[in-house]
């Protein structure tokens, strides 16, 4: 981004910044409309990035062990690229439960507080993807088509200069997805659990076929990739979380505001 020579900011850093900043607000106000102390969700933040940026930069590397296997030490150097979201989002899961279960607070508020947040950081982060020139899909002529540097071209595209910008589909999905996410937080009765099963089923959709556009997948074996498994495995999941959390005989939880105050007048009665 610039060079102060003694630091140098970097836009991947800048964006990845600017969404915690952005979700660790959001994430505040909505703990307000659930009556829930916001500055416990400034301190799920803390955990959540020590949880995410390891689990994120570990998950890239087991599937990219080529690459350090001659120089492990690189491992380390996360300043020069490789972090995987699902990995982030596997180590903030794990982060959130221990959190959870240290300040005696439901998972799945937590994790309903944090998904629109999330999906607005994601949107926000794939950004670093353009000023990178990375994670772009193949050649197309598209009106919208994405010029790459040649020195950023994958092996076998030296002669192709416009790529799809698969970054931008994703940003703008992450975004419908968020527009989604507060739409029922807001204006739809949901029991509690429905906004994080909700973004693992939308978010993975649109990241399944995205990820078929994509040059530099990190793959499991032959022409499998591990985004797609993944995300194959987080829509069965979602799908089937939900069912299980609809069919069960009990109150549906209104998270509305309205709502909210009746079932506090009912409990003070």
């Amino acid at each position: 981004m610039f060079d102060l020579g003694f630091v140098q900011i970097r836009w991947y850093g800048f964006l990845i910044a600017l969404a915690v900043i952005l979700g660790t607000l959001l994430a505040q106000r909505l703990a307000k409309r659930r009556q829930l102390d916001p500055d416990l969700l400034l301190d799920l933040v803390t955990w959540l990035i020590l949880g995410a940026i390891p689990a994120a930069r570990l998950y890239y590397v087991a599937f990219s062990w080529d690459k350090f296997r001659s120089q492990p030490w690189h491992i380390l150097a996360i300043w020069e690229g490789g972090i995987a979201i699902h990995g982030a989002i596997i180590g903030g899961t794990i982060a959130a439960i221990l959190f959870a279960r240290k300040h005696q607070v439901s998972f799945w508020q937590l994790a309903d507080l944090v998904a629109p947040s999330l999906i607005l950081g994601q949107a926000i982060g794939r950004w670093g993807n353009f000023f990178n020139s990375e994670a772009f899909g193949a050649p197309t002529d598209l009106p919208w088509k994405l010029f790459i540097p040649s020195d950023r071209r994958p092996e076998g595209f030296a002669n192709q200069a416009y790529f799809h910008p698969t970054f931008l589909y994703e940003s703008i999905w992450n975004l419908g997805v968020f527009a989604i996410l507060l739409l029922v937080f807001y204006r739809l009765p949901a029991k509690r659990g429905t906004l994080a099963l909700i973004y693992l089923i939308a978010y993975s959709l649109g990241r399944f076929w995205i990820e078929g556009l994509r040059t530099d997948s990190l793959m499991l074996t032959g022409s499998l990739r591990i985004a797609q498994i993944i995300s194959l495995v987080a829509i069965s999941g979602g799908l089937w979380g939900l069912w299980w959390l609809y069919r069960r005989d009990r109150a549906l939880l209104d998270t509305t505001d309205h709502a909210a105050n009746r079932l506090d007048k009912q409990s003070e009665s």
